[in-house]
């Protein structure tokens, strides 16, 4: 009996030197995500391999949608034209050094990658209306250097508090510097009341950096549509909820809420924003 493999790679991908960005699918307001599904359809991305979720993910949480049951998934795509490649995955509940070797053998092995950018989200108790910002980490002073020549901050000096695990972003930026491939972790802060839905300015910070980086040329024409979406339904929340307009009013003035105040504050824009969709647009009290 042959013994099973931990990455199934569908066809090899045809790239000479690439660049790899990593999502985590359980991040604030689905940032890594939204990036890397921008990227992906934009740029033509193409999965060529995943990665099997027995050794890494508990089967007994699978969750089940509409009777389909949704495993934990960690699949490789890339876009040829740019040498990039993309990772897409859950978070390893298991074997978290295991599984971080095996993004980077096949990342080496198939798609020989010179360098390496993970994604996330990080809350913010800012308002909306405060202008996203990009924060970097960096594996090394050379690679810090090198993002002095973009629209971002570098000086953010992140320590994994006592007694807590590093933030898998972080674990891999180390597991890679082993390696000798340079690495960088992405954030943005996101307003607290947007990490349950989605915040496309922050997405449209983190593809701005991309595009720069991989000179990709990417057509931000429907992310600014997103984004003024967004400000407008926001924007109707406060005409009508004023009790919402009072708490933005307040963060848009650097005061702070309580904890039950930003509770509140995000529990009824959750709500409106869901009676907003398409299809329920009208109902919202």
């Amino acid at each position: 009996m042959s013994q099973r493999q931990p990455v199934k790679i569908h066809r090899r991908p045809e790239v000479q030197s690439s660049s790899l960005v990593v999502a985590w699918d359980e991040d604030a307001g689905q940032l890594g995500q939204k990036v890397t599904d921008y990227l992906i359809q934009s740029r033509g991305g193409e999965e060529f391999g995943e990665i099997e979720p027995e050794d890494f993910f508990s089967l007994g949480d699978v969750r089940v949608e509409g009777d389909i049951a949704q495993f934990p998934e960690g699949k490789f795509f890339v876009c040829p034209k740019d040498d990039l490649v993309i990772l897409k995955s859950a978070p390893p509940q298991f074997e978290w050094y295991k599984f971080l070797n095996l993004i980077l053998d096949v990342a080496g092995n198939y798609c020989r990658i010179k360098e390496l950018y993970t994604i996330g989200g990080m809350v913010t108790l800012a308002a909306h209306t405060t202008p996203r910002a990009l924060l970097a980490t960096s594996s090394s002073p050379e690679v810090k250097e090198m993002l002095s020549h973009y629209d971002l901050i570098r000086d953010m000096d992140y320590q994994t508090p006592p007694g807590q695990r590093p933030t898998l972003s972080s674990f891999l930026l180390w597991v890679a510097k082993g390696r000798n491939i340079p690495g960088v972790s992405l954030w943005v802060p996101i307003p607290l009341y947007l990490i349950a839905n989605e915040d496309p300015q922050a997405q449209k910070k983190v593809l701005q950096f991309l595009d720069e980086r991989f000179a990709l040329n990417l057509d931000f024409g429907p992310l600014d549509r997103k984004v003024q979406e967004q400000n407008e339904k926001l924007a109707r929340a406060r005409l009508r909820l004023p009790e919402v307009d009072e708490y933005i009013l307040r963060l848009e003035s650097n005061l702070t809420l309580s904890e039950e105040e930003n509770e509140t504050l995000t529990r009824e824009i959750a709500k409106f924003l869901r009676e907003e969709e398409p299809g329920r647009r009208g109902k919202a009290k």
